[in-house]
């Protein structure tokens, strides 16, 4: 059987997009067959007040037991792919075959340098006098090394 051709691959930067929006139009996509990789996670910001996201994060890692979970990530490339996750069916088989087909980076990797990037117009975050929380400033609170 010959190589078949790799798919193409979208590259989406996450600067100044709402991480839920992103997601919810991410997952999406990826249900729909495309390869989707991510770059600049850590600049996706999250809405609402500083404290009260900042409660739920530091929550979401509390809970549950170090041996039985529920494991919650604390690097952004990886809150950002959990938060992906769980608009898909991911118990599902179309789930996770669409979960697969899903890159998320910190940055740009080299691979990734010189090819276009699109953004997410429908999930752009709109000024707001407050500025919003990225998912650098929540890592660092969480304790992400780096």
């Amino acid at each position: 059987m010959p190589n078949a051709p790799a798919p193409p691959v979208t590259v989406v930067d996450a600067t100044g997009l709402v991480l839920g929006r992103a997601a919810s139009l991410i997952a999406k996509r990826l249900l729909n067959g495309e390869t989707i990789v991510v770059v600049n996670a850590e600049q996706s910001v999250v809405t609402g007040g500083r404290s009260q996201v900042v409660a739920h994060y530091t929550e979401a890692r509390a809970r549950g037991s170090v041996r039985s979970g529920p494991h919650f990530p604390r690097y952004a490339d990886r809150i950002f792919r959990r938060t992906v996750r769980g608009m898909l069916p991911h118990l599902q088989t179309r789930g996770k075959v669409a979960f697969r087909r899903l890159q998320v980076h910190i940055g740009v990797p080299p691979e990734y340098a010189g090819h276009p990037t699109e953004t997410i117009e429908g999930a752009k975050a709109r000024p707001t006098l407050r500025p919003p929380v990225t998912l650098a400033e929540i890592t660092k609170l969480l304790g992400a090394r780096g």
